[in-house]
This record gives structure tokens, C-alpha cells and sequence, in this order.
């Protein structure tokens, strides 16, 4: 039993999004054999993959099969984050941009990306977050940061805002530079300078996702995000009801209608159903069933899960700890599902970009 036996065995191994074996893809590293010892590396496209369970049974069932049944099979699970962004001019240490949108207001948009945000970084994933409703900023009261105010930098002789931290993620909003109770009067053009400040004028660092929380609708601020900053994806954010998801595709059209055809990530479903705390197998539809579903099918593309109405989401936001947060809850554990289903996206189309 050698090395290249061992490759060999993983070469029949196929990462079951990419539809190619491991070692083509160069994901095996550091093959070490030592009598019925077999160690090495897989290096996943996303710590927040949901097939890394199925890709280290399948490893081991590949060299028991082929090589040898009493081979002792150690496997160490890394990742590293894919992207194939063109232009690295904008943001150049971010790997990849998610927008999370929506057709109209109130659907629970900026409690999708707050807590999305978490999950990823749950993973092992370094996160931030860009809080770009200028007019209705949410981000710092969700992180319980109302008084914060960003530091500068002075990197290669420019000055650039750093980022608040909080729970691990990269934030900055106009929440920070004014007072909480203060109104945002500006017309379209300061809107979308204060963006590109936001995004160019900003010390991000290294990012493996930068998440971009839209303002409701298709206006100026849309416009002015697919001019300036290079996305990877859209997540669209609706409610079961109607008159939601007439707005949602409408937001989804306009994607595909502008110069640089940014892809669907998928759809989630907020406010998908009541659970009440006390009787967490009950499921009441308040406000309709299955149309976050039915839109991702005429879409054709993916559903990547549904959000109940959850006390602790509510207190989770207005508390400024994301309901995330909460280890083994059912929202983290739905919001985890969602962060895995996007990061799995994103490495599929990144695959197929190469």
C-alpha cells in the first residue's frame, strides 16, 4: 500500500456538486502511508460545505474497497474558499459578494442577512457585512452596536474606514456615522456616493464572503451596487403571501434585465410559519404555504430553505444578538442549513466559471 494506490482509490471519489473526482480537482494533498496507517487532506470548496460528511464516508469506503479493508483511515477536513472573480480592482481581498434582496420592505431582508452572516461564520468562514439601506439602516441595532463609531486607517498612504467587529463579523453601515434617531434626507447621487465610499473607502481586509443587505425594491442603490462592486450572487428574500412575492419578481427580473447578468443564488422564505416555543412540532401558515418554493421553480432556481416566525428572532434582533446565536435552536439550525445551500451555490457557479 502506497500513495499511489491511495490516489488512485480517491481518483473514483466524485464531489457530488462539481460532478468531478477529488484528485482532478485537486482537493487530496499530503498522502501519508505507513504500514496500514493512510492519512491526508481534503480541502473542501467552503467550510460551510453540506456534503463533507458524504465526501469522507465515500474516501474511506473508495481505499476499503480498492486498496485495502484493514487500511486505518485518518482524514483531515480543510477548505478553502473558491472564487473566480475577474476584477480584483474592487474589494480585492473579498473572495465573494452576496446581495441579499427583496421586492418590497418588511419580508425580514436584513434579518436574513444578519443572521446568514453568523451562520457562515459558524462555518469557519471569515464574513462582513455592508449594511446598504442608507435611508433604513438595520445593522446596528441587529448587533447591538448603536453607539459604535468606525476608527480610520491609513494604508499605502490612503485613509480608509475600519470596519466595527462584532461576533466575528466585518460591519459598517450609516447607522454608525449618525445619530440613531437621525433621518437620512438625501437625494439618489449622495446615496450612491456614500456607497462607493462604503465599498471603496473601507479596509475589508481578507473576506471569504461580504455580505451586501440591500434596501427593499429596484432603485438607485441597486443600480449603483451592480455598477460598483462585482457580484457573485443574489440571495432573494420573500414571504409566503402574494402581494410579497409579486414584488420579489419583480427584484428578480431586474437582475436579469441589467448589463452585467448577476446570477439567483436562491430564494428564502421568511415568515414561512408559527411555531409556538411550547409546542415546537406544530406549524401554523399565517400568512400562505409554499409560495417562496413555487417562485424558485419558475425561476428555475434553488430553494434554499424556509425561515419560521420565531419569538427569538424578534428578541434576537431587537437585542442585538442575532438569534443564530442561540447553539442547536431551531433557527440556527435553518439558518445554517440556508449558509450551507448558498456557499454550495457560489461553488458551483465559481466551478463552472474556471
Amino acid at each position: 500500500m502506497n500513495s499511489a494506490d491511495i490516489l488512485k482509490a480517491l481518483s473514483t471519489v466524485q464531489e457530488p456538486d462539481l460532478k468531478k473526482d477529488l484528485v482532478s480537482l485537486n482537493m487530496i494533498k499530503d498522502v501519508v502511508v505507513e504500514g496500514n496507517s493512510v492519512k491526508f487532506i481534503v480541502v473542501l470548496t467552503t467550510p460551510a460545505c453540506p456534503m463533507k460528511e458524504k465526501i469522507e464516508k465515500d474516501c474511506v469506503e473508495a481505499i476499503h474497497t480498492l486498496v485495502s479493508e484493514k487500511a486505518e483511515v485518518k482524514i483531515e477536513m480543510i477548505a478553502n474558499v473558491t472564487s473566480n472573480r475577474p476584477d480584483k480592482l474592487t474589494l480585492p481581498g473579498v473572495k465573494n459578494i452576496i446581495a441579499v434582496a427583496s421586492g418590497k420592505g418588511g419580508v425580514g431582508k436584513s434579518t436574513v442577512s444578519s443572521n446568514l452572516a453568523i451562520a457562515l461564520s459558524q462555518t469557519g468562514a471569515k464574513v462582513g457585512l455592508l449594511d446598504a439601506d442608507i435611508h433604513g439602516p438595520s445593522v446596528p441595532m441587529m448587533f447591538g452596536e448603536m453607539d459604535a463609531q468606525p476608527l480610520m486607517r491609513d494604508v499605502d498612504g490612503k485613509s480608509l474606514m475600519v470596519p466595527i467587529e462584532k461576533y466575528g463579523i466585518k460591519l459598517l453601515s450609516i447607522g454608525f456615522l449618525i445619530k440613531p434617531e437621525q433621518a437620512v434626507v438625501w437625494r439618489g447621487p449622495m446615496v450612491s456616493s456614500a456607497l462607493r465610499q462604503f465599498v471603496n473607502d473601507t479596509d475589508w481586509g481578507d473576506l471569504d464572503y461580504l455580505i451586501l443587505d440591500l434596501p427593499p425594491g429596484t432603485g438607485d442603490i441597486h443600480l449603483t451596487m451592480l455598477q460598483v462592486v462585482p457580484l457573485t450572487g443574489i440571495v432573494m428574500v420573500t414571504t409566503p403571501q402574494a402581494i410579497a412575492l409579486a414584488d420579489a419578481y419583480k427584484a428578480a427580473t431586474m437582475f436579469g434585465m441589467t448589463p452585467v447578468k448577476v446570477p439567483i443564488l436562491g430564494i428564502v422564505e421568511n415568515m414561512a410559519y408559527f411555531t409556538p416555543e411550547e409546542l415546537p412540532e406544530n406549524k401554523y401558515y399565517l400568512f400562505g404555504k409554499g409560495g417562496g418554493k413555487t417562485m424558485a421553480d419558475e425561476l428555475k432556481v434553488p430553494f434554499l430553505g424556509e425561515v419560521p416566525i420565531y419569538m427569538g428572532i424578534r428578541e434576537g434582533g431587537d437585542s442585538g444578538k442575532p438569534a443564530t446565536l442561540q447553539l442547536d435552536s431551531p433557527i440556527q439550525k435553518s439558518f445554517m442549513q440556508i449558509a450551507e445551500r448558498v456557499a454550495q451555490q457560489i461553488a458551483v457557479f465559481n466551478a463552472q466559471k474556471s
